[in-house]
């Protein structure tokens, strides 16, 4: 298929889309997530459709912490609230089949009854366990009409700190009885929370977690981590919906703070310039796989002896850039 039958065909299922059609924009999404958006054209047709303006609700938290079922209830609320959710679950995919467990859909889904779009992505192996796709599939959902967007991430390590740079509002999840409090402090995800939310209240250590989120908090006053916003901690039950309104609540005050104290733009400026950083550093990467696919002079030398691994990629990097 040419790149313009290629291109109408993308024009094409984007209208249907828009229309209503899941079916089409589940595969508009596919296109998004193996990288064919590209070559399909389908970034620019997005372009026009994606404002920029819907809100964009980044969930994390330790795996266990109930983080789909909250999700669930949440978009249940957004729902009943006259809006039109989409969730983007980011699953951590195996870092030898590149395959993901892709099972958070099914626990949303049942919470939320049907009523967001609800899509599966893995990380292909991506740093932060966000991929590369995350931003374009959130144009697509915009375009398509879908807002406020959620993400929630796979939270099994420190640079899920990036959560936030897709989010306008990060609610960072943590539970009693698995060191979430401490762990979060130290992975730096409180420095990033905009709302805590410790899960399984009804069970024991549950008020204890709140009180060493306080405390973390008040430090993070005497630092200035908290000086112009310091997140609410909300208790909640996901197995029952138990403080999911709340949450929300939460989320809509601090989106207003944002756009009280501009704060809204700052992060989408910050956020697109990271998303152009990433894309450059992901073409950067492509090509020296292929240079090096190529078995270069100076790679042999290198692996001869005869050459410093560092000349070596300093000449080939030359060569890339020039």
């Amino acid at each position: 298929m040419s790149a313009g039958s290629e291109t109408r065909a993308a024009g094409e299922l984007l209208e249907r889309a828009r229309s209503g059609d899941r079916r089409a924009l589940g595969r508009l999404l596919t296109f998004v997530e193996h990288r064919d958006a590209r070559a399909h054209g389908l970034d620019d047709l997005v372009h026009p459709h994606a404002t920029g303006n819907a809100a964009v609700i980044g969930v994390t938290g330790a795996p266990g912490a109930g983080k789909s079922t909250l999700v669930g209830h949440l978009v249940k609320e957004i729902a009943d609230a006259g809006q039109q959710p989409a969730v983007l679950a980011v699953d951590p995919s195996s870092p030898l089949s590149g395959g993901a467990i892709l099972g958070d859909r099914i626990r949303m889904d049942g919470v939320a009854e049907g009523r967001a779009f609800i899509r599966s992505m893995a990380t292909r192996g991506h740093a932060g366990g966000l991929a590369l796709a995350v931003p374009g599939a959130l144009r697509l959902f915009e375009a398509c009409g879908f807002g406020p967007l959620v993400v929630e991430t796979v939270g099994v390590g420190q640079v899920e700190v990036d959560v936030t740079r897709t989010a306008d509002t990060t609610v960072v999840m943590v539970a009693p009885g698995m060191g979430d409090a401490v762990q979060a402090n130290k992975s730096g995800l409180l420095e990033v929370a905009d709302v805590l939310v410790v899960n399984k209240a009804d069970r024991p250590g549950a008020d204890d977690v709140r009180r060493d989120l306080e405390h973390m908090l008040d430090l993070g006053h005497i630092t200035g981590v908290t000086e112009h916003w310091r997140p609410e901690i909300i208790m909640t039950t996901a197995t029952t919906g138990e403080g999911a309104l709340k949450v929300h609540q939460a989320i809509q005050a601090h989106r207003a703070h944002l756009a009280e104290t501009g704060g809204l733009e700052d992060r989408r400026r910050s956020r697109i310039r990271q998303e152009v950083a990433d894309r450059m550093t992901r073409r950067l990467e492509d090509a020296v796989t292929a240079c090096l696919a190529s078995e270069p002079e100076e790679l042999a030398e290198a692996l001869q002896g005869t050459r410093t691994p560092a000349s070596a990629a300093a000449a080939l990097m030359e060569r890339l850039v020039r």
